[in-house]
C-alpha cells in the first residue's frame, strides 16, 4: 500500500478572550479599586444625609438609596467606575411631592421614574447626547466644579477656629502625599489623619455624626404605602417624569465626561436603562432615588484612579458596612476632612484651560457666550439639567445665526438682457431663507429668471416656501422663474412641498 505525504498546514491559534476582569488578575488594580471604593463610601455619607434633608426625609432614606443605586448600577450600568447614588438634583425634584403627599408617594414616584428611564433608554434617548456641543460640555464641567466648591462653603462658616487649620492640613496632605507614594489614595490618608488628630486631641469640631443618625440595619424590600389608583398615578407621574429626565441628563453627561477622562467608550443606552433599573430597585427598598454623582465619580476616577465596576460596587457595599458596623467611628470623622476632599475634587474638575486668556482670545465669541450662559444657569438654579438645556438651545441659536450669514445671492445678467441668473450658495433653512426673498429685483429683472441652486442645499419647508414666494412675486409681474441645479435631496423636498405651502396652486 502506497502512502502519500501532505504538507502540514499551520493552525492559527486565536488568543482566548479574557473572561476574568482585571481586578481578579492584577493585585495593583484590585488594591486601587478597593481603596477607591472606600474613599467614595466615606464621601457619600455626608452627601447622602444632606440630600435627604433637602428631600425632607430621614437620613437613612438617602443612605439606603446610595447603597442600592451604587450596587445595582455596578452590575447593570453602561459606564464602568461611575458612581450613582442619591443626588441633590433628584432631591430638589421630589421634595415637593414628599412635602405634600408623604414618603409613600415619593417612593412610588422613584419606581415610576425608573420605569420611564428604562423606556426612554430603550427608545434611544441617549442618542440626543450628540447634540450637546463642546462649549456646553465645558460649561457643564466648570459649573459642576463651582457647585461642588459652593456646597463646601456652609461647612466653613460659623464653625470653630480649629476647622480652618484642619482644612489647611488636609489640603496639604492631598497635594504632597502623592509625591511620596500613590499606593494609598491621598483622600483616604487625609480623612484618617484628620480623624485621628481630632479624636486624640479632643478637638471639638463638626463631625459626620452631627449630620444625622446612621442606619443600624439593612433596608428591607417592600411595596410603597400608597393606594394603587389612577389618582395616585396622575399625582406622581409629573414628578417621576421630571426625575427621569434630570437623572438621565446628569448621568449621560457624567458618563461622557468619564469617557473623555479615561479615553474609553461606554454604552449610553445601557447606562440609561441601567439607571432606570437602579431606581426601580431603590424604590422597592424604600430609597429616595438618584442618578450619577459627578463629585464622587471624580473622586473615584480622577483622584483615586479607579477604572472598573468593582469600585462602584464596593462604594455601595462599604457605605452600608461603615454605617452599620463602624457607625460610631464614622460619626467621629470631622467634616473638615471631607471638605478638603471635595475642594480638591472641585479644583481637579474645573477646566482651567478653558478660561486661560490665551484660549479666550482664540475662542469664537459665540462659544464663550454659550459656556458662560451654561455656567450661569447651573450656578443660579443649582440644576445641571436646566443649564445643559439652556446652553444647548443657545448654541443652536448661535450656530443658526452663523450659518444663516453664509447664504449668498449673486446676479448675472445675459448680454442680450433677456435673462438674469441668480446663483445661490450656502445652506437654505429657516434662518437663512427668511432673508432670501428680499435679495431679488422683481421689478427691474427681465422676463426670464434662472435661480441656480447648484451650490446650495434646501433643508426645510421654510426654504421651499421662500422659493415659492419668489416665484409668485415674479409671476404677478408676468415673469417666468426657472429653478436649476437642485441636488437629489433638495429636489425631492422641493418637489414634495412646492405649491403646498403658500396657498398658490
Amino acid at each position: 500500500m502506497s502512502s502519500s505525504t501532505s504538507s502540514a498546514v499551520p493552525v492559527r491559534r486565536w488568543p482566548r478572550p479574557r473572561l476574568r476582569p482585571d481586578w481578579l488578575t492584577d493585585p495593583k488594580v484590585w488594591r486601587t479599586e478597593v481603596l477607591a471604593g472606600l474613599v467614595v463610601a466615606l464621601a457619600l455619607i455626608p452627601e447622602a444625609i444632606s440630600f435627604s434633608i433637602i428631600a425632607g426625609v430621614e437620613p437613612a432614606i438617602g443612605l439606603f438609596a446610595s447603597f442600592t443605586m451604587a450596587v445595582t448600577i455596578a452590575i447593570v450600568g453602561g459606564r464602568r467606575a461611575m458612581i450613582s447614588a442619591a443626588t441633590g438634583a433628584v432631591a430638589l425634584v421630589i421634595a415637593p411631592l414628599n412635602r405634600e403627599h408623604g414618603l409613600g408617594y415619593l417612593v412610588a414616584a422613584v419606581i415610576l421614574a425608573g420605569v420611564f428611564q428604562v423606556a426612554l433608554g430603550a427608545l434611544g434617548v441617549a442618542k440626543l447626547m450628540r447634540f450637546v456641543p463642546r462649549s456646553v460640555m465645558v460649561g457643564f464641567v466648570n459649573s459642576l466644579a463651582i457647585l461642588i466648591f459652593l456646597a463646601q462653603v456652609p461647612e466653613m462658616r460659623d464653625v470653630p477656629w480649629a476647622v480652618y487649620p484642619l482644612i489647611a492640613a488636609g489640603l496639604a496632605l492631598m497635594v504632597f502625599f502623592p509625591r511620596v507614594t500613590t499606593v494609598v489614595p491621598a483622600p483616604l490618608v487625609s480623612i484618617a489623619v484628620l480623624t485621628v488628630i481630632t479624636v486624640a486631641a479632643g478637638i471639638a469640631v463638626p463631625t459626620v455624626g452631627d449630620k444625622g443618625a446612621l442606619p443600624s440595619s439593612l433596608p428591607v424590600p417592600g411595596l410603597p404605602d400608597v393606594p394603587f389608583t389612577l389618582d395616585t398615578l396622575t399625582t406622581i407621574a409629573p414628578y417621576a417624569f421630571a426625575m427621569a429626565l434630570v437623572g438621565l441628563m446628569e448621568s449621560l453627561m457624567t458618563a461622557k465626561l468619564v469617557d473623555d477622562i479615561t479615553d474609553t467608550r461606554s454604552s449610553k443606552t445601557r447606562e440609561s436603562i441601567g439607571q432606570g433599573i437602579a431606581n426601580i430597585v431603590t424604590g422597592f427598598f424604600g430609597g429616595m432615588g438618584g442618578c450619577a454623582m459627578i463629585g464622587q465619580t471624580m473622586i473615584n476616577v480622577k483622584v483615586s484612579g479607579a477604572r472598573t465596576r468593582l469600585s462602584t460596587f464596593l462604594a455601595g457595599a462599604f457605605l452600608m458596612v461603615l454605617c452599620i458596623v463602624f457607625g460610631p467611628v464614622v460619626s467621629d470623622i470631622p467634616m473638615a476632612a471631607l471638605v478638603t476632599v471635595m475642594v480638591m475634587v472641585s479644583f481637579a474638575t474645573f477646566d482651567w484651560h478653558s478660561v486661560a486668556p490665551k484660549t479666550l482670545r482664540r475662542m469664537p465669541a459665540g462659544e464663550i457666550a454659550v459656556m458662560v450662559i451654561t455656567v450661569g444657569c447651573v450656578v443660579a438654579t443649582h440644576n445641571l439639567a436646566i443649564g445643559v438645556v439652556v446652553g444647548s438651545v443657545t448654541a443652536m441659536v448661535v450656530f443658526a445665526r452663523r450659518v444663516a450669514r453664509l447664504a449668498e445671492v449673486t446676479a448675472v445678467r445675459d448680454p442680450d438682457g433677456t435673462t438674469v441668473v441668480y446663483r445661490v450658495t450656502g445652506e437654505l433653512f429657516f434662518a437663512s431663507s427668511n432673508d432670501l426673498v428680499g435679495r431679488f429685483d422683481y421689478a427691474g429683472d427681465p422676463d426670464r429668471i434662472v435661480i441656480d441652486l447648484g451650490a446650495a442645499h434646501v433643508w426645510d419647508a421654510s426654504s421651499v416656501a421662500a422659493l415659492d414666494a419668489i416665484g409668485n412675486k415674479y409671476a404677478q409681474r408676468g415673469k417666468r422663474v426657472e429653478i436649476t441645479g437642485l441636488n437629489e435631496p433638495s429636489a425631492r423636498l422641493h418637489s414634495a412641498l412646492s405649491g403646498e405651502l403658500t396657498g398658490a396652486h
